[in-house]
């Protein structure tokens, strides 16, 4: 699918991914529905675009079935159509064992990765199977393939919007809408500030991972989406990872121990 005329919604579109998600698909011609929990994160995304009638933004919590199932009509009315959905919002877990963590903060987490997910998509799935060409992209991570400690819930979630996703596209193949799956290793954002959570000191080895900016990230996204492609893998560590992890699951779950064991003691 390519951009230019078509009208895309982005969740997470106040903050990291999503925004640059954003700012690009706008200079790609497309026209953009920005969605975002904050109203300030939203007005900074539109300030950055200067782009006038082309993007319009919805405050709306996709944890909120009900807010979320009425976010097409208000899409549809003020652009007359939606051609694609690009499902960034998330939020990660504090750096802390299962064992550490309380119900309320693990209910959150599924409640916005998960459930959030489902209420977008089941959402947008009869807008989208109108068009002549459509597309979902929902973002899962490298920790949705990935055991890493300090983030099992997270990881627990992001692994049900993997398998979903995949299975979406199964469903679909018969259909004008094609389906990606984004796994996103590190990537420089504020999902920490934007999750409630302490930003995490360096790993295990004393060194701060290699981080994908969020403008190259929104890049991969978007190419990977106009191939067509089912996995998008964002980063060299999350591609090199996808293989380790095939190829000796057991040998990458000690290696990524190994990196988050300084920061979980701390």
């Amino acid at each position: 699918m390519k951009f230019e005329n078509k009208v895309v919604v982005v969740t997470g579109g106040g903050s990291g991914i999503g925004r640059e998600v954003v700012l690009q698909l706008l200079r790609r011609g497309a026209r953009v529905a920005a969605v975002d929990l904050r109203q300030e994160g939203l007005d900074e995304t539109a300030r950055r675009a200067a782009a006038g009638d082309s993007l319009a933004t919805f405050v709306v919590d996709v944890a909120d079935r009900e807010a979320t199932a009425a976010l097409p009509e208000k899409v549809v009315g003020r652009f007359g159509a939606v051609d694609a959905l690009i499902h960034c919002a998330g939020i990660i877990q504090p750096f802390v064992t299962l064992n550490e963590l309380d119900y309320e903060t693990i209910e959150r987490v599924v409640n916005v990765n998960l459930y959030g997910t489902v209420h977008v998509v089941k959402a947008f799935l009869p807008t989208l199977l109108t068009r002549p060409e459509a597309h979902i992209a929902n973002v899962s991570s490298m920790g949705g393939f990935l055991p890493v400690p300090g983030q099992t819930i997270y990881g627990a979630t992001k692994a049900a919007v993997k398998l979903m996703t995949e299975g979406l596209y199964a469903e679909l193949l018969d259909t004008n809408l094609g389906v990606s799956v984004v796994m996103p290793g590190a990537v420089a954002t504020d999902i920490t500030a934007n999750s409630g959570v302490d930003a995490p000191q360096a790993g295990g080895n004393g060194k701060a991972p290699t981080m994908t900016s969020a403008d190259k990230a929104a890049e991969i996204i978007l190419d990977g989406i106009e191939e067509g492609a089912l996995h998008i893998y964002v980063g060299r560590d999350s591609r090199t990872m996808s293989i380790i992890n095939r190829l000796a699951p057991r040998r990458s779950t000690h290696l990524i121990q190994r990196q988050m064991r300084g920061l979980l003691a701390s």
